[in-house]
């Protein structure tokens, strides 16, 4: 199992979306919010990832082709 943590920014067209849900099951990820600010308008979430490494690489592909805009947290490398 890897883990990743990365930041995700939501756009008012994408904000309702259950992103998350779908990270952990479409991609059988395990998903852990560590900070977030959500409004109806924006919002970005701090979120950790933990799975085999492709899919979490899936899952981060899929986000950012859904309008989520993702940047790694600590130095790591998407």
């Amino acid at each position: 199992m890897v883990k990743k943590c990365i930041a995700l920014n939501f756009s008012p067209e994408i904000i309702t979306e259950p992103i998350i849900y779908n990270l952990g099951q479409q991609f059988s990820l395990v998903t852990n919010i560590m900070r977030a600010d959500l409004t109806e308008e924006r919002g970005w979430i701090e979120l950790e990832l933990n799975g085999k490494e492709e899919d979490i690489k899936a899952g981060i592909v899929w986000a950012i082709s859904r309008g989520v805009r993702i940047t790694p947290i600590n130095g790591e490398a998407i």
